[in-house]
This record gives structure tokens, C-alpha cells and sequence, in this order.
């Protein structure tokens, strides 16, 4: 690491072009400046003026040098207008959540930045476990996870509860459901749909459920946004959280059924513990709390 007492009495040099200007600037002797200067460059291991009467130029190794110097003092002045200017509406905030939150939450966080258009958002869609890797290696600022992460470097704030639920096409009463009837329709299944199954199947129907292996898939839906589609258009049924059917633009050609047992899990948003919050911060954990407010009513209406 080059001395940042020497580099910076060099780029100040650079920029007087002058010695002794560059002492009253540093508040030293002119003798002070030489010394530092040849200091430089037995650390560099070259010349890094090349003297002419008074005056001097730089050589190529100087200006590898001086570009070191000048790029160190953009940095710093920067650091020191982020930490001096910490506002509500500036800055990058990161987030992590499920797809089907996510898609919630992110028409909440549009009038934020239309408001604010130096503040980035950046909400990812990912696993759990994803989540909370990312919040303790500070790659991301917020996380929302279902269950109570138990980790001594985490901050743990509960949102509420969120139904698991059963969806069928809109408009059909099916009575007392049965697996059957279930698997006559066929799963739309998706990456998380047969936990959703094995959760709430064995629940419901403890002598006929054979594992989410065992049910007849009608298909398989990669993309959040879409698995409800073909519910919606008469084929087959989902289980979704009551976010993935708050979300879904056409959700009255839905229907949320009812079983005997209902399931549900905990919304909890993480942080990094102890970590002291920069202003932009807490104006998106309060849209992340209103958004989780008003789904969690919701399911506790449905249940």
C-alpha cells in the first residue's frame, strides 16, 4: 500500500507545480516535501519527476502515480459526502423476498422512487435460505422470510401470518373436496408447490395422502406471476400463499377453497443485528410492514 501522507503531498505537488506552494498547502518545509517526494519513490522503485531548471515533469511512472492519487481523493471526498449527506432519498437499498411477495410489494415501492429519484431499489425473488446468506454477508439490506430465522447476527422483526391456500377455478362449488377430486383436476405444480402439498395434504386427508411425489401433475410452472393462469382457465389447481393470489391480475376467475385444517406461516422481516440503519432505509421497511399488514388482514379474514 503506498503511504497516503507521501501520495497526497505528491498529487498536491502535481497540482501547484510548485514546491513551495505545496508546502504552504501541506503546512510543511519545502525541505518536508522532497523528503516525502523521494520517500515515494523508493516505495514505487522509480523516478517519478524528472527535474527541468525549476520547474519538472512528470515521468511515466509520476503518472501512474498521480492517477493512483487522484482516484484515492474522489473516493475519499465521496465517502465523505455519503457519511456527512446520509438521506432518506438517496441511495441503493436491497431487498429480499419470495416471488409471490415480491409482487406485491414492488407497486408499493413505485411511489417511493417516483418521489425520490436519486433512491435504487433492488428487490430479488429468492429462496429462504438465500435470504438469509445474502442478509448476513451484507448483500442484502432487508430480507422477508417465512419462520423465525435463528441466528445470533440477525434482527428479527415478526410481520404477521400468511394462509396457505388452495385454488381452484372461480364459479365451481366443489363441496367435500376429496384427494381424489383433487387429482381427477391435476397439480399445477411449481418449485415450491409440493412442500405446499406435503404441508397441507397430510393435514387434511392423513389416510389418502401419499406424499407430493405420488400426486397426478397436470403441469409445471417455473414462473410466479403465471402458475395461477391455468387455474384460472379451468385447468387443474395450485397451492400458492395468499400473496401469489393477492397479486395475480385476474383473480376473480379464482377461488380460494377451504379445507377442515388450514396452514399458515410467519412473515418475519431481517436485518443484520446491531447494524445502525441509514436514513433510506427505514421509509422501505415501513412500505414492507404496510404491504405485510394489509395481506396478513386479509388472510386472517379467510381464515
Amino acid at each position: 500500500m503506498l503511504n497516503s501522507g507521501w501520495l497526497d503531498t505528491f498529487t498536491t505537488l502535481c497540482e501547484t507545480g510548485h514546491f513551495t506552494r505545496t508546502a504552504e498547502l501541506r503546512g510543511m518545509t519545502q525541505p518536508g516535501v522532497s523528503q516525502h517526494l523521494r520517500k515515494l519513490e523508493d516505495q514505487v522503485g522509480h523516478p517519478l519527476i524528472s527535474r527541468q531548471g525549476k520547474g519538472f515533469s512528470l515521468t511515466p511512472a509520476g503518472e501512474a502515480v498521480l492517477a493512483v492519487g487522484r482516484l484515492r481523493r474522489r473516493e475519499e471526498q465521496s465517502l465523505m459526502q455519503s457519511v456527512s449527506h446520509d438521506a432518506p432519498d438517496i441511495g441503493e437499498v436491497s431487498i429480499g423476498c419470495s416471488g409471490s411477495f415480491a409482487m406485491l410489494l414492488y407497486p408499493g415501492l413505485l411511489p417511493l422512487m417516483q418521489a425520490a429519484p436519486k433512491l435504487t431499489v433492488r428487490l430479488e425473488a429468492m429462496p429462504r435460505d438465500g435470504i438469509i446468506a445474502a442478509v448476513l454477508d451484507r448483500r442484502l439490506d432487508l430480507g422477508i422470510v417465512g419462520h423465525r430465522p435463528d441466528h445470533p447476527r440477525l434482527e428479527a422483526t415478526r410481520l404477521g401470518v400468511e394462509e396457505l391456500c388452495l385454488l381452484l377455478p372461480a364459479g365451481e362449488v366443489p363441496g367435500d373436496l376429496s384427494l381424489a377430486d383433487l387429482d381427477a383436476r391435476g397439480f399445477i405444480a411449481h418449485p415450491d408447490g409440493f412442500a405446499y402439498a406435503d404441508d397441507l395434504f397430510a393435514l387434511n386427508f392423513p389416510d389418502e395422502f401419499r406424499g407430493a411425489d405420488r400426486l397426478r401433475v397436470r403441469a409445471f410452472v417455473n414462473q410466479i406471476s403465471q402458475i395461477p393462469a391455468p387455474v384460472a382457465h379451468g385447468i387443474g389447481y395450485t397451492l400458492l400463499p395468499r400473496s401469489g393470489y393477492d397479486a395475480y391480475p385476474q383473480r376473480d376467475r379464482l377461488q380460494i377453497v377451504g379445507l377442515p385444517q388450514g396452514r399458515s406461516h410467519e412473515l418475519w422481516l431481517i436485518s443484520g443485528k446491531g447494524r445502525q440503519w441509514p436514513a433510506r432505509i427505514p421509509p422501505v421497511a415501513r412500505v414492507i410492514r404496510q404491504i405485510a399488514e394489509r395481506l396478513c388482514s386479509t388472510s386472517d379474514a379467510g381464515t
